[in-house]
């Protein structure tokens, strides 16, 4: 199965700008790229901060852009995100007897796991008591099946700083939670970074942003150190025996060679714009 991250989209109202861009014109180029190239995806799942400061007329703006995608969409609530207003433009949008915006979806891969890490005051992460039942229940269903789970916040520390300060913040109590199921794979946004690695036995990745992205010092000791290094989407193949990740800078506008070593050293490498199908 082939499915689609994208994460921390921070947007704003229709005419404003965020750290000196538009967020809804990056969003828009994001999921023109996937809908050209990637239609034939599965689902595509975006891991929080779908707005800034969680306006009702954000969340309008993200409901017509979602407009260009062929496949289905999960969204899920980040600490930027407002879930009243997020409920009120996206009534259809799965939640649990709590309210909280999670929900299961089996697929042909295994159970996705969309959980809801906001909490009601501060950008750090939060999986109360009632959250935790929630995602109990849900795994003991699916006890020995593949199971992949989506949230915005990181249950672990990944030794950054500005990441760690707002991480989860019942990190051990939700990895024990975890224990004895067979977690292929956790997704989780909020960093604005790259990061790979496991936790607890579990593979997990996350990426950057669309608006802004937080600088890579592991030096400064206060305040985030934001960047505007190109914003990226994930690719991510499920298969019985793998996952494969990969990252795409849908913005990248560097020069592009096609290499053919079976042609003569003269003709080997061509500017893509040059380059032709045998």
């Amino acid at each position: 199965m082939k499915i689609i991250q994208i994460t921390d989209l921070h947007l704003v109202p229709t005419g404003e700008h965020l750290f000196d861009n538009d967020p809804g014109e990056r969003l828009s180029a994001c999921l023109a790229d996937v809908a050209k190239h990637h239609s034939d995806a599965g689902l595509c799942v975006i891991t929080g901060d779908l707005a800034h400061h969680g306006e009702r007329s954000a969340y309008l703006r993200l409901r017509k852009a979602l407009e260009v995608l062929p496949m289905p969409v999960r969204l899920l609530m980040g600490n930027h995100d407002d879930r009243d207003n997020f409920r009120k433009v996206f009534p259809d949008a799965p939640i649990d007897d709590g309210g909280f915006v999670q929900s299961a979806l089996d697929t042909a891969a295994g159970r996705f796991l969309f959980l809801d890490t906001k909490r009601s005051d501060g950008h750090a992460g939060l999986y109360c008591a009632k959250r935790q039942a929630w995602l109990r229940a849900r795994l003991e269903e699916v006890k020995g099946k593949p199971i992949y789970l989506f949230m915005h916040h990181p249950p672990l520390s990944v030794h950054f700083r500005p990441a760690d300060e707002l991480m989860l913040g019942d990190g051990e109590a939700f990895g024990k939670l975890l224990q004895g199921h067979s977690i292929r794979h956790l997704f989780f946004g909020h960093v604005h970074r790259p990061i790979a690695g496991s936790w607890q036995r579990i593979p997990f990745s996350s990426l950057r942003g669309l608006n802004h992205q937080v600088w890579l010092d592991f030096e400064r000791s206060r305040g985030i150190p934001c960047s505007m290094e190109p914003p990226a989407y994930a690719i991510a193949f499920l298969n019985a025996d793998a996952v494969v990740i990969h990252t795409h800078d849908f913005l990248d506008a560097s020069a592009k060679y096609l290499y053919d070593p079976d042609l003569p050293v003269e003709r080997q490498v061509v500017p893509m714009a040059r380059a032709t199908e045998p």
